[in-house]
């Protein structure tokens, strides 16, 4: 037995041993900590500039804005895809969604046009390991709320990791048949009761995030809050709504049309002023403060990890009977389902208690599949490279690093999306941008660096550069194994 005089006689003679936490430990050794808890929000359809920090001034967001000031806000966090299914397998796997095969939003736009539209995966592979199985085996307690959207129920959270799964399925957005009222109580969700009348959804699933953390709060968690908001449909809160009526009244209209054209048929929309999507906006930021503060009242923001991000660009495209667009981009181009920035690029703050620098602000490209490798080095758990294969540790970066020394980014979207979009892919390398679109293999070519709205399509005057680059963008489509469409036969150019 180890009496205090033991004790002290061991320090005078050198053993240096000291009583901390309850534990032992001999000089120079460091006390063991838990590991960190992670609360990961993960908002659809929220565009890189609907927040204060990035940028909006009609949008009200004070808590994420606050969280902006308390961690880390990246300025070039891309999607791996312009649209939610594929985005949300990468951030799983580790892995690019053109190397899973999911290429599209689960089922899918069947239509055929001048390319047949591709066959791909309709769900998460249970072979594939989770980010929330790595940890669950490092002994952490799991769970998913909110939007799924992987497959099928024998694919469901609960078979890929989470010990517990609410409102996780195979549906992409709310209710609104019969008697569902979207994000209105009741919501037809499985895995979800029903709430009061009138009940909020996003209320509803920060609710039951908070009480899982309660719960769990004395030992290591990883919550993936993953918000069906603020995908369609868009429904006023209206206890809101006169608020924002009032300030699009008050606001100055910008100089030129409301609407400019995009690719041969659509139309995008040019600034942010639809107060219906506000009133969203707003309610989604409250219910992030309603978590963080959760986490303030529980003690545990010391040890807590807070990631917020989304699953692609915002909505702001105009296109036959698709819309109409709530939202816009601008200055970046485009908006969710295509692979202009507009539908990439996307809001992303990292809070690391005592290791990322406040309010600091990062410009390194970043995509999804690098939070995979992010959160095993944060936890101090071996990296998987054989899983999380197309992902990098950010732990640099947030740590004050300002490079990764990756060479590229790459995004492959085969596919016709509703907004007008055409099967492309396009490839980041450094500040130059190359897309190129698969009816006829043009491409087009941009300096982010002085043109981040991609403006300025650079490929006749620079035919060596968009050589190269478009050259590295074939090469690793062969590497993955990426499935390119083919053309339909019945297709006759009008």
């Amino acid at each position: 037995m180890l009496n205090r005089r033991s004790f002290l006689k061991g320090v005078g003679v050198g053993v240096g041993a000291s009583l901390l936490g309850g534990d032992l430990l001999l000089a120079g050794e460091e006390p063991k900590r838990r590991k960190p808890n992670f609360v990961f929000i993960f908002i659809d359809d929220m565009g890189w500039k609907d927040y204060g920090a990035g940028g909006s001034t009609f949008y009200e967001t004070p808590n994420l804005d606050r969280l902006a000031s308390e961690g880390m806000r990246f300025t070039d966090a891309y999607a791996a895809s312009p649209v939610c299914s594929p985005t949300r397998a990468a951030l799983m796997s580790g892995k690019h969604p053109a190397r899973l095969h999911i290429t599209d939003w689960i089922p899918g736009n069947r239509s055929r046009k001048k390319l047949d539209q591709m066959d791909f995966e309709q769900q998460l592979p249970l072979g594939e390991v989770t980010i929330a199985e790595s940890l669950k085996e490092a002994g952490y307690r799991t769970t998913y709320v909110g939007k799924w959207h992987l497959g099928g129920e024998q694919y469901w959270p609960e078979k890929q990791g989470f010990d517990v799964n609410i409102a996780g399925n195979h549906k992409g957005g709310p209710n609104t048949r019969g008697k569902y009222n979207g994000y209105f109580s009741p919501y037809g969700l499985k895995n979800l009761e029903d709430g009061p009348e009138g009940e909020y959804l996003p209320n509803r699933l920060a609710d039951e995030a908070m009480q899982f953390m309660e719960e769990n709060k004395d030992e290591p968690f990883y919550v993936q809050l993953s918000h069906y908001t603020v995908h369609s449909p868009v429904q006023a809160k209206p206890e809101l709504l006169g608020k924002y009526r009032e300030k699009k009244e008050q606001m100055d209209t910008p100089d030129g049309p409301k609407f400019v054209k995009e690719g041969p048929d659509a139309r995008n929309r040019e600034w942010q002023d639809n107060p219906a999507f506000a009133t969203m906006i707003e309610a989604m930021d409250a219910n992030v403060g309603r978590v963080l503060g959760k986490i303030d009242e529980l003690g545990i923001a010391d040890d807590t990890i807070v990631i917020f991000c989304s699953d692609n660009g915002g909505q702001s495209i105009l296109f036959a009977n698709w819309g109409p667009p709530w939202g816009s981009n601008r200055p970046l181009r485009a908006g969710k389902g295509w692979c202009y920035e507009g539908g990439i690029r996307v809001p992303m703050v990292v809070k690391w208690p005592g290791v990322t620098k406040a309010g600091s602000v990062c410009s390194e490209p970043v995509i999804t599949m690098d939070f995979y490798p992010t959160m095993l080095e944060m936890a101090g758990l071996e990296l998987k490279p054989e899983q999380h294969v197309d992902g990098l540790s950010l732990v640099g970066l947030l740590k004050g690093g300002e490079s990764l020394g990756r060479e590229a980014l790459h995004w492959h979207y085969p596919h016709y999306h509703g907004s007008g979009h055409r099967p492309s892919g396009a490839i980041r390398v450094g500040k130059w941008k190359l897309i190129e679109f698969f009816e006829d293999m043009r491409v087009e070519l941009y300096d982010l660096e002085k043109d981040p709205g991609e403006h300025n399509d650079l490929s006749g005057k620079m035919p060596e550069k968009t050589a190269t680059v478009r050259k590295m963008l074939h090469q690793w489509r062969e590497e993955v194994g990426a499935d390119m469409p083919e053309p339909n036969p019945a297709w006759k150019d009008k």
